[in-house]
């Protein structure tokens, strides 16, 4: 509890000691209306000053004002009768404060909560000056420092471990509770807490740009997003207020004058004015105005804790509407991390006689070796071919290699756009690429000579290096069709990359991306959740998105698209929904598909711990790259929403019964707290259970 909550809780126990002492102290006339008056402006000065104050900016019809005139119509109306009864009005505004303290308690409550999961911002970094550790402000920490990281800190910037190795706890930032091992060469986010060892870390950005930051400034903005409900709930109190204030005054006028001018007796005013200052304070919509925002807001809290961030109750709104869900694949069904499964030499001869890969590698044909050094050979003129290259074919294919590249040994580098790699390795040509490129060299994918006897036609997996086949085909044959399947040598689905040395054909190398493994139950999880249809759209060849999507369970697949192209067929999707309440879910890398992400209804950036380019794309951000948290954030949202119907048709039916029970004077004040106070604080305590979304 804060000091000001704790300030209020004392002037609500001190009002409320002083109420009960004044019901056994016997004192009359004025003596009593000035104790009972003091009673109630230390309850509820508060509440008059800012009544007060919106009368004069403008903003008259609020719940201050109905309590402030309420409250002091019932005590005119004691004065007026001289019944020296004020119990009322000052209860009124007792219960009132209580309402109000409990609200602020609740809200604190989820924002404690939010905030100390959110607790990432890092107070100091740790720059060694002369062999001593120097405690620095992140904000002074230049791109390219080396900071050190202890124990039990946190990661205070974005950068690059350069010494040691550690583990990292991330549960603030993805609500993964296992901690992550890192060592010299991985990244690391801004935010983590050092587990075990002692790190050094290269920064790679400033402060202010770093994961933490980001993620912060995306936390404290989302409140700028309004929900339908809330905008409607907003309306609502602007169109309610003034009605019910004018329906009192109605109440207060019309039923005397009625009496007065057709049945000819008293007016009764101080009855129908009881009434109607009644009417003020049922009519009050904090339950409403107070508990839907905070529903949203728990909401957002919820899934924050969960590594999903929302970037506004808007969106929150809009995934709890989720009919179709749509997928890019790399980086989001797979890890987007290319390994080499698979290397295929079929023909060897200008590959070992005469070339330095030969004497290099000490390599000669024996039943043992043969094979093995035939694929190694193969890989290594490969990596060679592409070790200018960036993409991530070719670096995994270098990784693959793992031995030194010497780029002396490569001259007349030439890439081929949508092709391949061209390239003199050792005074060779070797060519690496796809079927494309084989066909531009006049390259035939022919059976080709094998120099091992049948003896030792056999698969030798990982005997040279981890995970890699290298396998000559059973039967010596190849088959390398127009639609990038190798025949009998692809046995793995993969990107096939076709290696040709001199115009003649040596074999192909199998790159494949690994499925993650929730992703099949990702997509299980979605169609348990009503989701109505899922679809992948890729710019992989059509043979392997095929078979991932059969492997997934995936209702539709798109292959072989660009950007623009995967443009084309979300609108295609989108004009196919049923009805403008389902929402289309995309959820792509964040980077490459940052159109899709817009376009969609609703873009959700996957694996995006880190990047600007999907915070700034999507509506909705996972902190890491699992698509199971997909469905886990619809259910989060289904649940938030169907708290907050709760709340308004619980309001809404308890409000407008007391209002009409209060019109026809069944309901008195303490009818009236109840429908202000006792459903407001129950609304509150509903929407709180949005937080609670661990096991949802």
């Amino acid at each position: 509890m804060n000091r000001k909550q704790k300030k209020m809780l004392i002037r609500i126990i001190t009002a409320a000691a002083a109420l009960a002492a004044l019901f056994f102290i016997p004192v009359t006339g004025i003596l009593r209306l000035a104790l009972y008056l003091a009673v109630y402006i230390e309850i509820g000065y508060d509440i008059l000053l800012k009544a007060g104050r919106g009368i004069i900016n403008g903003r008259v019809f609020d719940e201050n004002f109905l309590m402030a005139i309420a409250t002091v119509g019932t005590f005119a109306l004691a004065i007026y009768d001289r019944s020296g009864d004020y119990n009322e009005a000052i209860a009124v505004m007792l219960f009132y404060q209580v309402g109000e303290l409990f609200q602020s308690y609740a809200i604190g409550k989820s924002r404690r909560s939010i905030s100390a999961l959110m607790d990432i911002r890092p107070d100091y970094a740790n720059i060694e000056k002369d062999g001593n550790l120097e405690q620095v402000d992140p904000d002074e920490v230049e791109v390219g420092s080396i900071i050190i990281v202890r124990p039990g800190e946190k990661v205070p910037i974005d950068g690059v471990i350069i010494e040691g190795k550690t583990s990292l706890d991330t549960a603030a930032l993805t609500g993964e509770s296992i901690p992550r091992t890192a060592s010299e060469g991985d990244e690391v986010i801004s935010g983590c807490i050092n587990m075990t060892g002692l790190i050094k870390v290269r920064t790679t950005r400033e402060f202010g740009e770093s994961t933490v930051s980001k993620i912060l400034e995306l936390v404290e903005e989302s409140g700028a997003h309004k929900s339908k409900s809330e905008n409607f709930i907003s309306r609502f109190a602007r169109v309610y207020t003034p009605a019910v204030c004018l329906t009192a005054l109605a109440l207060a006028v019309i039923p005397p004058l009625i009496r007065i001018i057709f049945l000819s007796t008293a007016g009764e005013w101080n009855i129908w004015i009881y009434r109607a200052l009644t009417f003020l304070v049922i009519s009050c919509p904090c339950a409403l105005v107070i508990s839907i925002p905070l529903t949203f807001f728990a909401g957002i809290g919820g899934a924050s804790r969960e590594g999903i961030l929302v970037k506004g109750s808007d969106y929150l709104e809009a995934l709890s509407k989720t009919g179709y869900v749509v997928f890019d694949k790399t980086g989001t069904l797979t890890k987007g991390v290319f390994e080499v499964t698979e290397v295929n030499a079929v023909s060897v001869k200008g590959l070992l006689y005469g070339s330095k890969a030969a004497s290099h590698n000490e390599c000669h044909f024996s039943k043992e070796t043969g094979d093995d050094a035939a694929g190694k050979i193969l890989l290594e003129y490969a990596a060679l071919a592409e070790s200018a290259s960036s993409h991530p074919i070719g670096r995994s294919i270098i990784n693959a290699y793992g031995g030194e590249i010497d780029r002396s040994r490569v001259t007349d580098i030439e890439e081929i756009s949508g092709h391949g790699i061209v390239a003199r390795v050792d005074g060779l040509q070797v060519a690496a690429g796809n079927i494309r490129m084989m066909k531009l060299l006049n390259v035939e994918c022919e059976p080709s000579e094998v120099l091992m006897s049948d003896k030792v036609r056999h698969d030798c997996r990982s005997r040279l290096f981890e995970s890699i086949d290298c396998r000559l085909p059973d039967d010596g044959i190849t088959d390398c069709s127009s639609s990038g399947e190798a025949g009998p040598i692809n046995r793995k689905e993969g990107t096939v990359v076709y290696i040709s040395v001199n115009g003649s054909y040596a074999g192909n190398i199998i790159i494949s991306d690994v499925v993650k493994p929730s992703a099949a139950e990702a997509i299980r999880s979605l169609k348990n959740a009503g989701v109505k249809k899922t679809v992948m759209l890729t710019g992989d060849v059509k043979n392997v998105a095929d078979s991932v999507a059969a492997g997934l369970g995936i209702d539709e697949v798109r292959a072989e698209l660009l950007p623009g192209d995967k443009v084309k067929e979300l609108e295609r999707l989108i004009s196919e929904k049923e009805t403008d309440r389902q929402k289309l879910v995309f959820a792509g890398d964040g980077i490459n598909d940052a159109p899709v992400l817009i376009r969609a209804d609703i873009g959700i950036a996957m694996g995006a711990l880190g990047s600007d380019a999907a915070i700034e794309a999507a509506d909705v951000v996972l902190m890491d790259d699992d698509p199971l948290k997909i469905a886990k954030a619809v259910r989060i949202s289904r649940k938030c929403m169907g708290i907050v119907y709760q709340n308004i048709v619980f309001a809404l039916v308890i409000k407008f019964a007391c209002l009409l029970l209060g019109a026809l004077g069944i309901a008195n004040m303490w009818y009236a707290i109840f429908a202000d106070v006792g459903v407001m604080v129950i609304a509150v305590l509903n929407a709180i259970r949005a937080l609670r979304v661990k096991n949802t």
